[in-house]
């Protein structure tokens, strides 16, 4: 496990303590039951892919651990409405607050200004966090291999599917697959590819087409980080990859929602 992630995790485990010490699970389960019906966000992406489109999850990020400040006229409504116009079919929200300058706000916000599902992208260890994802009205949770074992990780999804969350399941490795594998977790979430190494923060997209020959049938890939131009989305969608999930690099366009317009109609 990188440095960074042991960091971030033991944060983590602070939030997860003050969080108990906020609300009950109960409190937490009655505000979650009290939320929108979530909109699915594992549909979306695959009804935009079934036409032969690329389906991608729109990143609203201000800021990150390796870049520093991505954005700084920071507008999460503004950004979602943008997003939507551009042809996203869903929205990733950052709620981490100390590491990548997010808030839950962020995602009520976002999800308040558009029609989109949404995910909340944050570092979940806690079936606590993913009762208080639905009650923030999160259509999907993110959950990070490499941040988990293969028991939490069951855990953590069977808790996601039991509040009728969408789960992206991340890895960035062969051994996060296996233990992705060992999970039982397939093909029932979504299998995130992180193209980022979490030790040097490189990104190639081989690491993608490296792990599509070893994934179990049936999986749906979302192919994350490093894409930035029409030829990166037609390399993947060449592999049979239609899902994506791009940030930083719309993030940094004045209207993100025209340059994820451009990307998709330059082929």
């Amino acid at each position: 496990m990188s440095d960074i992630l042991e960091t971030i995790l033991a944060r983590k485990r602070e939030e997860v303590a003050a969080l108990r010490q906020q609300y009950s699970e109960t409190a937490l389960r009655d505000m979650a039951a009290a939320a929108d019906a979530p909109r699915g966000f594992s549909a979306a992406l695959r009804d935009r892919a079934a036409s032969g489109q690329a389906a991608v999850i729109a990143e609203i990020k201000k800021a990150s651990p390796s870049k520093g400040l991505i954005r700084a006229d920071f507008d999460p409504a503004w950004l979602a409405r943008d997003y939507a116009n551009g042809g996203a079919a869903c929205l990733s929200i950052l709620t981490d607050e100390q590491f990548f300058h997010g808030a839950n706000a962020y995602l009520i916000a976002a999800r308040g200004a558009c029609n989109l599902p949404v995910i909340r992208k944050d570092f979940l260890i806690d079936p606590l966090q993913i009762i208080e994802a639905r009650a923030l009205g999160a259509d999907c949770v993110l959950l990070i291999a490499a941040a988990l074992s293969a028991t939490q990780l069951a855990e953590l999804h069977a808790c996601a599917v039991a509040l009728e969350l969408d789960v992206l399941v991340e890895i960035h490795n062969a051994e996060d697959l296996e233990l992705v594998e060992k999970a039982g977790v397939l093909p029932q979430a979504l299998l995130g590819i992180n193209n980022r190494n979490l030790r040097t923060f490189a990104t190639s997209l081989e690491t993608t087409l490296d792990l599509l020959p070893r994934l179990p049938q049936g999986c749906e890939v979302v192919t994350e980080s490093g894409i930035a131009r029409a030829s990166d989305v037609a390399r993947m969608r060449a592999a049979g990859v239609y899902r994506f999930l791009i940030g930083e690099s719309l993030m940094r366009q004045p209207s993100p929602g025209d340059a994820l317009r451009s990307l998709l109609l330059d082929r």
